[in-house]
């Protein structure tokens, strides 16, 4: 049923056929006149936030919910008279995604400056992917979603992609002397960086589940000036260049069709059984562990419907949370109950001292000329 119906109950519910939609609000033409007694069925992998008379009153996990609003069947619409006809008891359910979403792409738009240890101040691009999740459903809506009716990975990939670069330049100044030590570091990096990245998802309601860097790569001269370092490295070393050529040669004998190659072949043949039996050998069934989030208090793990911390008492839902010290506000909250900052003031840019560029606020690299933007 429709949101907007005269004598029937509605049936709520909501399924994302994009894969790409964060959050979809029903009604999807602005608030409806949802009535007393409205069912709400919630899926596995969703999470739905009730809001009445402009307010979030609670989220709702998987399963079937019955709503209560004050909207009667034909009795609300004529005790609407004076208003058109339009009940002023507006509600409107948030559908929030909370699968992981895959495969959003990171990547430096401009070079990024780097100072390296033995070729001075370079430019590199890096690329990588990351993978997103909604943590705090109310507190996501309340601070990026607001009250559009569709929101998804295209309207907020843009900004993570910024914040991450931004992080990853301060990460390289800090981690790397020069990008000779990168190739055996990225696992490392990536790790290192997606812990660095936790406090900025974190504050919007939203979980960096994966990060990875797939590239790192300096200017096409620098790549050059790289070979030919390499290759010095190679040849400075008779014993190496000797190995070398043997190794190529024992790989030509071995896609030869004589009886080295076969011989070769025979070996390989024998090896096989050993493969598969290892490949085909049976093993229990791992059970799916119970999925949780991180309390916000004290960060134990706490089961994803839960409403409080059964550790510290903190409350699990999230509002909204105060852009200067990080503490937890309640609903409809207009200054911070900890350091007294106004809700709706917006934590200012950072300038870099040297060429004015415009930096997150905890930068400590400029992402334009790469000097320290603190002293």
């Amino acid at each position: 049923m429709g949101t907007n119906n005269v004598v029937f109950l509605e049936v709520i519910g909501w399924f994302d056929e994009s894969g790409k939609e964060l959050v979809h609000r029903i009604p999807e033409q602005g608030s409806g006149e949802i009535k007393w007694g409205a069912q709400m069925t919630v899926r596995e992998s969703q999470a739905a936030v009730f809001f009445y008379n402009g307010r979030a009153c609670d989220a709702f996990g998987p399963g079937r919910h019955t709503l209560k609003t004050a909207n009667i069947p034909l009795l609300t619409k004529v005790l609407s008279l004076p208003w058109g006809m339009t009940s002023p008891l507006r509600a409107e359910v948030y559908f929030t995604n909370m699968k992981v979403f895959p495969n959003l792409t990171w990547g430096t738009r401009d070079p990024v400056a780097f100072r390296d240890r033995e070729l001075g101040l370079i430019r590199l691009r890096a690329f990588g992917v990351f993978n997103l999740r909604i943590i705090q459903p109310v507190l996501f809506i309340n601070s990026l979603v607001g009250t559009q009716g569709v929101f998804t990975t295209e309207a907020i990939s843009e900004y993570l992609n910024r914040v991450i670069v931004s992080r990853f330049n301060d990460f390289m100044g800090e981690k790397i002397d020069t990008i000779f030590d990168l190739p055996a570091k990225y696992n490392e990096l990536s790790g290192e960086l997606k812990k660095v990245l936790q406090t900025d998802f974190t504050q919007f309601g939203l979980g960096l589940a994966d990060l990875y860097i797939n590239s790192i790569t300096p200017p096409p001269e620098v790549q050059k000036a790289i070979d030919d370092k390499s290759r010095l490295g190679v040849f400075d070393d008779l014993n190496k260049l000797l190995k070398m050529k043997a190794a190529m040669a024992l790989e030509a004998a071995s896609q030869s069709q004589g009886e080295a190659g076969a011989g070769l072949g025979m070996g390989m043949g024998f090896m096989m059984p050993a493969m598969f039996a290892e490949t085909f050998r049976g093993g229990s069934t791992p059970t799916a562990p119970v999925e949780s989030v991180s309390c916000p208090g004290c960060g134990q793990p706490v089961q994803r419907e839960a409403k409080f911390c059964p550790k510290c008492g903190q409350q699990i839902l999230i509002f909204q949370k105060c852009a200067g010290c990080g503490e937890n506000l309640p609903a409809n909250a207009k200054f911070c109950v900890q350091c007294g900052r106004s809700v709706e003031q917006k934590p200012q840019q950072k300038k870099c001292p040297h060429c004015g560029a415009a930096n997150l606020p905890n930068s400590i690299y400029c992402n334009q000329c790469g000097e320290k933007t603190v002293k």
